[in-house]
């Protein structure tokens, strides 16, 4: 294996370990007005995501940087033609993380209402515009002979686009709700099986439609398994969900999330951005990648630090591993208190997150 090959490898990794962690952390914000019924309860489902939504954007900023180090000219091209796609999910994401960290910062239900609507609308946008802008990546956009973008904002909006926008989407509220009911009790627990059930109908109908037109249109023979596989994590997320197993839910959510950006990454390989008017203008991994001396580079860096920062995540998980209810926040306590070290943290210091 080349080092060109590695990259390709790493940075599908990078991404596909983003959106399998931020993919529940946006089905947590896109069902807060679903499952937060008051405001105790919207601060237990902010709480399942509080001490570690910020550690799993990370992902993100290390697969860019990635990108770009790597692969520059495919970093050009994405970033300059998927410019405002790309600027919406940013805006998304900053006012999504100044919303964690005011809601609670004043005594006022119209103002935590306005950060919660925040938190709603800045994990719906990301939530769709990556699936439109991967579905994209792998059907390819009209690159000029300069591999520059030479199509328009309404090229990306084609009906494929789409249905992978909705395919992140649906995935990502199954993930969330399955990761709700995970890490809290009682009424909440309920409230988020019951939205799961619901959710796995949707991500089975829409994700196997996306998948299979992927497939058919542009997938590699290998790619069938993983196609399997997602149908399988699904289907198993729905069964252990119905019985209370939210645990293996989770895995089977999560599964279905990374395969299907592994029938992605694997049917857009060895090309990293296709172009559509002649296959002599698409970037590959040979034409796009940086000298073989900066990837050498990166690849020792790479496997020193990449096993420190999972090692430290995987611990913040294990830290706050318990399940948390309305018990740990009671309302009087919470309506008086504006300390919060993390984004709807609870006023008491007995809540299992801190």
């Amino acid at each position: 294996m080349d080092l060109t090959t590695a990259w390709f490898l790493i940075i599908a990794f990078l991404w596909i370990g983003y959106f399998f962690l931020e993919g529940f952390d946006f089905g947590v914000g896109m069902l807060l007005p679903v499952l937060g019924r008051d405001d105790v309860r919207r601060r237990v489902v902010i709480n399942t995501i509080g001490p570690v939504w910020d550690g799993n954007e990370v992902w993100f900023i290390v697969a860019g940087a990635s990108m770009f180090a790597a692969f520059p000219e495919w970093y050009a091209t994405l970033f300059s033609g998927f410019y405002l796609p790309l600027l919406l999910i940013l805006l998304a994401l900053i006012v999504r993380g100044v919303a964690f960290e005011y809601r609670g910062k004043r005594d006022d239900a119209r103002w935590r209402a306005r950060w919660d609507r925040a938190i709603f609308w800045g994990s719906v946008l990301p939530a769709f515009l990556w699936g439109v802008a991967f579905a994209n990546i792998v059907r390819g956009v009209p690159l000029d002979a300069d591999h520059e973008y030479a199509g328009t904002l309404l090229d990306l909006l084609n009906p494929y686009a789409l249905l992978g926008g909705l395919t992140t989407l649906t995935l990502f509220v199954l993930h969330g709700a399955v990761f709700i009911a995970l890490k809290t009790t009682g009424n909440v627990r309920l409230h988020a099986r019951s939205v799961a059930r619901v959710a796995a109908v949707a991500a089975l109908v829409v994700a196997g439609s996306f998948l299979l037109v992927t497939q058919t249109q542009y997938g590699k023979s290998w790619t069938w398994l993983a196609v399997a596989g997602v149908a399988a994590g699904l289907a198993g997320a729905a069964a252990a969900n119905a019985r209370g197993r939210e645990g293996w839910a989770f895995i089977g959510t999560g599964t279905a999330v990374v395969l299907a950006f592994v029938t992605l990454f694997g049917s857009l390989f060895p090309d990293v951005m296709p172009s559509t008017t002649t296959a002599a203008n698409s970037l590959t991994t040979q034409n796009a990648a940086s000298s073989a001396y900066t990837l050498e580079i990166m690849t020792w860096v790479a496997l020193v630090f990449t096993p420190i920062v999972m090692i430290y995540q995987g611990w913040t998980y294990w830290v706050f591993r318990k399940r948390i209810g309305t018990a740990q926040i009671p309302a009087a306590k919470a309506a008086k208190s504006g300390k919060t070290g993390r984004p709807g943290e609870p006023a008491t210091r007995k809540s299992p997150i801190g």
